[in-house]
């Protein structure tokens, strides 16, 4: 079956990416390295950060039908999918355009100079080794990235301890995201802990996220009332916001309804979703544009603290000066004899 095929670039977006990336290397990250941005922000961008392909985050509990929707979209299986009712897939996938399959490891992937995961070194082995890129050669890759995430724990598995900071990764991630897609079960609407606190860290990336309420064809029409009225009372407890998010309503996947009875909302909603998500690329250009200037604030508030701190506390930068000079004074003095002694001897 021929999967779905994402928008073009626009014509212009090649001039657009290359001047920005200019922009940033002569402008904006002179400014970052003089007052150490990345110690407090995070690491500077990379010309494979502003070269990437618009990425769509998919964040959601365990067998809620995330990797499916991936295969939904690619309308072929990807390498290394694993789908099931229990938690199957237990690392971060970047599914992603090649001409032929295979996966690549999450070590090689941070320091390979073409993709833009070279952010992701800063969280260790221990993530990276749970972190892995499926390449296969479905159209719509060509000119956009899927993240799939581990199930977000629920219940008594909340208490399992991950070896890496799952919300700081999911932070990562979703700041770089295009689109990020929070799926429900419309069996399973709790909130967990875990899920909360990875929500919370989308603060500030509000207008990408959209909910996907998944496997709707299994209730019926009156059940599907309540169960959206349950969700947008969930939803408006976590996101603490007037505004409401935008919840796509179906089923996800390549099999026929088992309650039909709501078939033409279903294919309306799953229109309404790919129109948004195919329309990506043709907006990137201006998404783009956008994350740098919203970069470039942030760089400007931090050099007018980091500057107003040093007019306020000149005697503290000072003493730091001089205490550092005065231990190398100290070595100095402390090894010269030594070395004198060793060249007489």
């Amino acid at each position: 079956m021929k999967g779905f095929e994402a928008s073009e670039f626009t014509d212009n977006y090649h001039d657009v990416v290359k001047n920005l990336k200019l922009l940033y290397r002569n402008k904006i990250y002179e400014v970052e390295k003089k007052y150490r941005f990345d110690e407090f922000h995070g690491q500077a961008l990379r010309a494979s950060d502003i070269d990437a392909k618009p990425m769509v985050l998919l964040l959601g509990q365990y067998s809620v039908g995330k990797t499916s929707f991936i295969e939904y979209l690619l309308k072929r299986k990807f390498p290394g999918i694993r789908i099931g009712p229990e938690p199957t897939t237990d690392r971060f996938v970047a599914v992603m355009y090649g001409e032929e399959d295979q996966i690549i490891p999450g070590n090689a992937l941070s320091v390979d100079t073409e993709r833009p995961f070279g952010g992701l070194n800063k969280y260790g082995s221990s993530f990276l080794t749970k972190f892995e890129a499926s390449i296969c050669n479905a159209p719509i890759l060509k000119n956009i990235t899927i993240v799939d995430t581990p199930g977000v724990l629920s219940g008594e598995k909340q208490r399992l301890d991950r070896s890496y900071d799952f919300t700081a990764i999911t932070d990562w991630f979703a700041t770089r995201s295009d689109l990020i897609l929070l799926l429900f079960d419309a069996h399973k609407l709790d909130i967990s802990d875990e899920f909360k606190a990875a929500i919370d860290v989308l603060r500030g990336n509000d207008d990408k996220v959209r909910v996907v309420l998944n496997k709707a064809d299994a209730i019926n029409t009156q059940q599907l009332m309540r169960v959206y009225g349950a969700l947008m009372w969930s939803l408006g407890k976590v996101f603490k916001t007037p505004e409401v998010v935008r919840v796509y309503i179906g089923s996800f996947w390549d099999r026929p309804y088992v309650n039909d009875e709501n078939s033409k909302l279903f294919t309306a909603e799953a229109q309404d979703l790919l129109e948004d998500l195919l329309a990506l690329p043709s907006n990137s250009a201006v998404r783009k544009v956008n994350e740098l200037v919203k970069r470039t604030r942030l760089v400007r508030c931090h050099a007018h603290i980091i500057s107003h701190l040093r007019e306020k506390m000149p005697f503290l930068w000072g003493l730091y000066i001089f205490r550092r000079r005065r231990v190398v004074q100290e070595r100095v003095e402390w090894i010269l004899p030594l070395l004198l002694e060793t060249k007489t001897g």
